[in-house]
């Protein structure tokens, strides 16, 4: 009888336990030098961001109140031709990042806060997450405004992050997302979490998750469309509880989907 052992439940990897390396497939990074972002969010929000070669000075207004300039590192990767992925991995503010993703052409944005939360809830992710659609200066906005969408529910995808990070993910409802560990330090785990899913454009969609057992949450940038790529950032606390971001990325594999019938989950 061969001897397989099952993966112990209670041998939970830590956030930088298993992030370390997942962005060896990513796309490549870019600089934003001298270029000026602003940027008007649907609950009146306006984030202005000046970048340099590798920080950006910023402040905001309204809910993110940032009112004197605050310098940051960034990091940014062009998505496509028009649309980039840009990510402040704030030392300005402890426990905290904001992504952004933004298009050239249509002026339309999309605006993710992460934060890590001062205490445990149970029941709760630690890291929370808020979500806005904006516009950018420069021009008039085109095409359908950034929102909430159901058009991953029911399909699966394999995720290859690096040589040694492959993940499945099921897409169970709007709020709530299965996944499982194929190949890497988690290999044989897996759960079902706290995610949001929201429609940039034609074949891009956010798509975030925040995890119950460990403080950690994700924001990626899937790109289902041209290149099947995705782009991402976690935020989280590490086996020393300390905050720790990092960046990730990979290939899709769609493996299929399906259609509930009857009745459409929540």
């Amino acid at each position: 009888m061969s001897d397989i052992s099952a993966p112990d439940p209670d041998d939970w990897r830590t956030y930088d336990e298993f992030a370390a390396g997942i962005d060896a497939y990513r796309l490549p990074n870019a600089s934003l030098q001298g270029t000026r972002l602003i940027l008007s969010l649907e609950d009146g929000t306006r984030l202005d961001l000046d970048f340099g070669a590798d920080s950006v000075t910023w402040t905001a207004t309204g809910a993110i109140s940032q009112s004197e300039p605050a310098s940051d590192p960034y990091d940014a990767v062009p998505i496509r031709r028009d649309v980039t992925f840009v990510n402040l991995p704030l030392e300005s503010r402890e426990r905290e990042s904001i992504t952004v993703v933004f298009s050239s052409t249509t002026h339309r944005a999309l605006v993710t806060r992460s934060r890590i939360a001062e205490q445990d809830i149970p029941g709760t992710p630690r890291v929370h997450q808020d979500f806005w659609a904006g516009v950018t200066d420069g021009g008039e906005p085109t095409g359908d405004v950034p929102a909430p969408s159901r058009d991953l529910i029911g399909k699966r995808n394999v995720y290859r992050y690096s040589p040694h990070h492959l993940y499945e993910h099921v897409y169970i409802s709007s709020q709530r997302y299965a996944w499982q560990c194929v190949e890497g330090v988690q290999r044989g785990h897996g759960d079902m979490d706290m995610s949001t899913v929201w429609k940039f454009a034609d074949g891009l969609y956010l798509f975030c998750f925040r995890e119950f057992r460990i403080a950690v949450a994700s924001v990626w940038l899937h790109d289902l469309g041209y290149q099947l790529m995705t782009t991402g950032i976690f935020l989280g606390l590490n086996g020393e509880g300390e905050a720790e971001h990092s960046t990730a990325g990979g290939h899709i594999y769609p493996l299929g989907s399906v259609e509930y019938p009857d009745v459409q989950p929540v």
